[in-house]
């Protein structure tokens, strides 16, 4: 049995070694280190998806949910479009040393705001072994040092990756420990690594909630968490039913597994006797299984009762909670009760609806007639995310490169002494 905590030591003072040098590569060894494994994924991709079935037949036998076992997968389209995301990273500017504000002083001092790198960065994660490749680019064009823990369900998908990945980046000029992969699932790992604030920067979670639960109020250092996606689409009384229909259909079921994923629908009174038959039969095709309020069991019989837990869970899986609604005021206030701050959308053709919808809902991230599935770092332009914020603090919705920064005050002066 391995001792964990020299194990992890190890690991992470490699990691704050490299740190210091990370910042300070060009731009230009960093895309290269990026394009570089991008290429090296591609040409693995064979053995990439063989090691994924070993941790896919390992899931089934454990009798894993389908949209779990899905958020596990990876096939040729997934591998591509994680390449993908490395190679638009690449292209995208880096923010290490961009001046973010100037300020010139009465008495001469010339100040800048500049960003920097947040410095170590250790990621937490379960079932999603496409995390690792997103992390890794992200980390690395924002001069981070990654410290790497997925869960075990993914092991075998994350070392494969991991290998790739770190071959790739240390032939491309990049300091020895910027990347470090615990390869150990064993869970006292993870409250080793929350200790670790003289040597780790900020930790990020993605995960279940109770994982999530666990590292803040555990950890030491400090946490940017991906909070669970209990994501609403409300249906107003203004709504056109036909774009009603396909947004709700593509927000529940194009992948029930992640974390944009919409697990209550919201329709107002005035438009539900004609929408949800038609939407609950849609449903019924892709084998949804739907819990209503009375209201909604009266207009479609045949359904399950909504309790009041309901309201509150991220099914992960093709499962729906219904409400009917009196008004978009009553919507608002059932996700500010009900919701995770994650992300939420309105569907109405009346200006004044989606308005109202879009100041007073709290979310990190809110829609007018399209589907929570776009909060994506990829889908927002920022090649990948690291995961999805729903705090308020310095990061919120989907983490890019930016995200990934602090900054610090550069003065220049000419002599100047305060009096």
């Amino acid at each position: 049995m391995i001792n964990a905590k020299k194990y992890i030591i190890e690991k992470v003072e490699r990691a704050k070694n490299a740190s210091k040098k990370l910042g300070l590569i060009p731009t230009v060894v960093k895309n290269r280190a990026l394009l570089k494994i991008a290429e090296n994924i591609l040409k693995n991709s064979g053995r990439i998806i063989s090691e994924n079935l070993k941790d896919i037949e390992n899931a089934e036998k454990q009798k894993l949910s389908s949209a779990l076992i899905d958020r596990l997968k990876l096939n040729e389209k997934r591998i591509v479009s994680m390449t993908d995301g490395l190679k638009q990273i690449a292209k995208l500017p880096d923010p290490i040393g961009e001046v973010i504000e100037k300020i010139k002083r009465p008495n001469g001092l010339k100040i800048e705001k500049i960003r920097v790198p947040l410095g170590v960065i250790g990621i937490i994660y379960e079932s999603r072994p496409n995390v690792t490749v997103d992390s890794v680019g992200l980390c690395l064009k924002s001069g981070n040092c990654a410290i790497l823990r997925g869960g075990s369900s993914a092991i075998n998908s994350n070392k494969i990756l991991s290998k790739i990945i770190c071959d790739a980046v240390y032939s491309s000029g990049i300091p020895d420990g910027t990347i470090e992969f615990i390869d150990n699932t064993d869970r006292i790992i993870i409250s080793e690594i929350l200790r670790l604030s003289n040597y780790i920067d900020c930790i990020i979670p993605r995960g279940g909630e109770g994982l999530i639960k666990y590292i803040r109020e555990n950890s030491s250092v400090p946490v940017i968490a991906h909070g669970k996606g209990v994501c609403h689409v409300y249906v107003d009384k203004y709504a056109d039913i036909e774009k009603a229909v396909k947004i709700s259909f593509n927000a529940k079921v194009q992948r029930p597994g992640v974390c944009n994923a919409m697990e209550t629908l919201l329709v107002h009174k005035d438009i539900a006797k004609n929408f949800l038959p038609v939407m609950l039969a849609e449903y019924k095709k892709a084998d949804v299984e739907i819990r209503g309020c009375e209201k909604t069991r009266k207009i479609v019989g045949g359904i399950k009762f909504a309790t009041e837990n309901d309201w509150y869970t991220e099914y992960l899986n093709l499962i729906l909670s219904v409400k009917v609604v009196s008004s978009i005021a009553e919507a608002i206030t059932h996700i500010e009760k009900y919701g995770s701050h994650h992300s939420d959308a309105i569907i109405t053709e009346n200006k004044k609806s989606a308005e109202k919808f879009l100041k007073e809902v709290d979310s990190a991230a809110v829609y007018h007639n399209a589907s929570t599935r776009f909060t994506d770092g990829g889908e927002f332009g920022m090649g990948a995310e690291i995961g999805i914020s729903t705090q308020k603090i310095h990061a919120r919705g989907p983490m890019g490169l930016r995200e990934l920064t602090s900054y610090k005050f550069v003065v220049h002066g000419n002599g100047q002494i305060r009096k």
